[in-house]
């Protein structure tokens, strides 16, 4: 079943919507989807779809509402993709994570669901480390994060588990942040890194032409693998 929710801000002066899928049974934990800047569209509804039939409360709240809620773009349309630069330039990140956080309070006292784990991709990778490292959800996933290595400095707040996918090609992360990421996270505790080796931003898209197979398949699998263990 999916619906769409009304989340209130932490500090009560709005409130934005959030995609939710519920699976059929009670749910064994909750996942926080984490938008790419392309807003809470097809492929992004369908991870959440994915992780209602495997048995998670899914919800993938709209973080652009402050610029324009409902913005649904595609990335294989050259407009489309130039627009949702346009809106990640505009962004403030800082905001997305504590709506993140009004969201894990909503799964928690809202929908009753204890455990909350996030995966976010592109935007919401980077939102997903802000996430480990400044609030207290239970377990974090990035695909392919953005501006990672510039955030090092808050390393210190990761109290609970945190997965990076990093493709070794990532024409919007280049060799010198994926050294910086490595060097700087590979001996926290808490923190795993898996490397993709020459595949590029956006292989776990759910469809279009950023998708590798191969690739989205063996991430997804451990992200899959990490979320059983961590939210069990």
């Amino acid at each position: 079943m999916t619906e769409t929710v009304t989340i209130p801000t932490l500090d009560g002066g709005a409130s934005f919507n959030a995609y939710v899928a519920r699976p059929k049974g009670a749910p064994k934990a909750a996942i926080i989807v984490i938008q790419e800047i392309f807003g809470v569209n097809p492929g992004i509804r369908s991870k959440c779809d994915s992780w209602a039939a495997d048995g998670y409360l899914a919800v993938a709240p709209d973080l652009f509402f402050r610029m324009k809620p409902g913005i649904v773009l595609d990335p294989d349309v050259e407009a489309e993709f130039n627009q949702a630069l346009d809106y990640f330039g505009k962004y403030n990140p800082d905001d997305g994570v504590k709506d993140i956080e009004a969201t894990i309070h909503w799964i928690r006292r809202e929908a009753g669901v204890p455990k909350v784990g996030c995966v976010g991709y592109c935007l919401g990778g980077k939102l997903a480390y802000m996430t480990a490292a400044r609030t207290d959800i239970d377990a974090s996933v990035g695909y392919y994060g953005v501006m990672i290595d510039q955030m090092l400095g808050e390393k210190h707040g990761i109290a609970h588990p945190l997965l990076l996918h990093v493709p070794t090609a990532d024409h919007f992360v280049g060799p010198e942040a994926q050294a910086a990421m490595h060097a700087g996270l590979d001996d926290h505790p808490r923190v795993t890194l898996y490397d993709y080796e020459g595949l590029d931003h956006g292989f776990a898209t759910e469809s279009g032409n950023r998708r590798n197979e191969e690739g989205a398949q063996l991430a997804d699998g451990r992200t899959k693998a990490f979320f059983a263990e961590h939210l069990a």
